[in-house]
């Protein structure tokens, strides 16, 4: 009995002439005859052809080091073969970066996949406010070829030079280089304090020449009973503890 519909027709397998693509808004392929790719463990949902899957976990000693310490990081596996994969990360937004001797600064959970010709490492931000509390850590990518990152969303890429930026530190995903960044602490005052809180108390201050990416969703998810301030305290934990 044959099929009926536009399944088969409008979510068919489209062609690219590069290493990364995106299926859709929510789905990287990635074409393997460029060569190995790393990916976030996990995050392969098909694939075509003959491709293999390696463990890496956080990508050597060192890292693995640096992600005990800090709590950042990336879960890593490598892909080598022939064909065509296809990755994803629960239905988030897919956003496809070519980088050319450059480097970027990203949220470890936001890191779908990247060219081996990219290298890695967990970094320690320099930034005044982020001294009082111990420092704050991201992952950093450099060089050249093809970065995949995911957002909660569609998200919006400032420009910092154009005026001073402040984004939800949960909400940042990633930023350029030339980008500087300190941490602002907004208490909102005694009697928001007294209150509870606003819930915007750590907020990251941006400058410099380049872009910051934020997405329209905070990482934290409130819990019952969770006051108004407990969100920002649970984010001071996450980041800096």
């Amino acid at each position: 009995m044959p099929l009926h519909g536009p399944l088969f027709n409008d979510f068919r397998e489209k062609e690219s002439e590069y290493q990364f693509a995106l299926q859709n808004k929510k789905l990287l392929k990635v074409n393997m005859a460029f060569g190995p790719i790393w990916a976030r463990s996990g995050s392969m949902v098909a694939y075509q052809g003959q491709i293999a899957f390696a463990n890496r976990g956080s990508g050597g000693l060192g890292k693995f080091m640096k992600q005990a310490v800090t709590g950042e990081g990336v879960p890593l596996m490598e892909c080598t073969g022939n064909g065509e994969l296809f990755l994803a990360d629960e239905a988030a937004d897919v956003q496809v970066i070519y980088m050319e001797n450059d480097s970027i600064s990203v949220n470890g959970g936001n890191v779908l996949a990247f060219s081996q010709s990219i290298e890695w490492d967990i970094h320690r931000i320099q930034a005044r406010g982020a001294a009082m509390t111990g420092g704050l850590f991201n992952v950093s990518l450099r060089g050249t070829g093809f970065v995949a990152i995911t957002t909660k969303g569609e998200p919006v890429a400032l420009d910092v030079s154009q005026a001073p930026t402040f984004a939800d530190a949960q909400a940042v995903v990633m930023w350029t280089s030339g980008v500087r960044m300190d941490v602002k602490l907004d208490t909102g005052g005694l009697k928001s304090m007294v209150r509870g809180g606003t819930g915007e108390m750590l907020q990251m201050a941006f400058g410099g020449q380049g872009h910051v990416v934020v997405q329209p969703c905070e990482n934290v998810v409130a819990t019952p009973g969770d006051g108004g301030g407990g969100g920002a305290a649970r984010a001071l934990g996450d980041l800096f503890g």
